[in-house]
């Protein structure tokens, strides 16, 4: 990759002269309320070991999520609206909100880090827009891949940018290829071989260029996720899947590939988002969503 990685702070030019700012708003993180709703208890040192910790108690504990999209509200990415509804609330989110917050623990504690834009290749090799981000950080020597708002087939800690090598997380494996451009590819290993996740280029984003992706994926009729409710997750074992009304169990190591899906009912729905994906949601909000997804209701 070639593109020169944001320290923790940009410096703005003024009248004034050179001011301190904030890229990802780490300045107003509420860093202790993050560390409670995730659990980390470990360093908080900007060295690798650290970011894998933090990454992996995000993923555990933050499940991602389209509901405010599939309830037809707006999905607002300033850090304040990001933490009341991640921490505070103990929501999810999609990949803008999960890692815009951690872009923003990253920068808090220190960590040196670029965002990038990736276009997302899980449905086969037709170009497809940029429609997701990432967070590309370089620490103790190394680049690594830190992304938690990639749902059920993404990582449980971050991947390095090392190609040809493959990284194993509990029962799954990834690993990093490269392409023409500087475009570096994740793939994962699936019971029928390698597969590409997404494709990224060296090129960085920041957040105003989230809010206009965050645009398209939120209210395009042609996005995966206006219309339904997408909820994932993924352990060391198992990912979880819950879109429209079908749940689907994906367990690591099944060599035929097998998944176990069943139809969720509406009046089910509350309980399998709560026990399954650790999310409480309003009375009405669980009746809209079943209408939605069962107009005979």
């Amino acid at each position: 990759m070639t593109a020169t990685p944001a320290g923790p702070v940009a410096e703005r030019e003024t009248a004034a002269g050179s001011v301190a700012e904030s890229v990802w708003s780490g300045d107003r993180l509420d860093l202790d309320a993050y560390l409670a709703r995730t659990g980390y208890t470990g360093g908080l040192e900007p060295t690798a070991e650290t970011l894998r910790g933090l990454h992996r108690a995000h993923t555990a504990a933050i499940p991602f999520e389209n509901l405010e999209v599939a309830l037809e509200r707006e999905v607002r990415l300033d850090l304040d609206s990001v933490q009341r509804k991640l921490v505070t609330e103990r929501r999810g989110g999609y990949c803008y909100e999960q890692n815009s917050l951690f872009a923003a623990v990253l920068e808090r504690l220190g960590f040196v880090f670029t965002a990038h834009g990736a276009r997302v290749r899980t449905a086969g090799p037709t170009l497809r827009p940029i429609t997701h981000v990432l967070l590309r950080v370089v620490v103790d020597g190394a680049e690594w891949i830190a992304d938690t708002g990639f749902g059920g087939p993404g990582t449980l800690e971050p991947v390095e940018l090392r190609v040809g090598t493959p990284a194993w997380q509990g029962g799954w494996a990834f690993e990093v290829a490269e392409e023409a451009g500087g475009v570096r590819v994740l793939r994962s290993l699936g019971a029928r071989g390698w597969s590409d996740l997404y494709a990224f280029a060296p090129s960085p984003l920041y957040p105003v260029d989230l809010v206009v992706l965050n645009h398209y994926t939120s209210t395009h009729p042609l996005s995966r996720f206006t219309g339904q409710a997408v909820v994932q997750r993924v352990t060391p074992q198992a990912r979880y899947s819950l879109v429209r009304d079908e749940l689907t169990v994906t367990r690591a190591g099944a060599a035929d590939g097998a998944e176990e899906r069943r139809k969720v009912p509406a009046g089910e729905l509350p309980e399998v988002l709560e026990s399954t994906f650790g999310l409480v949601l309003a009375a009405a909000d669980t009746e809209w969503l079943g209408r939605l997804h069962d107009p005979a209701r």
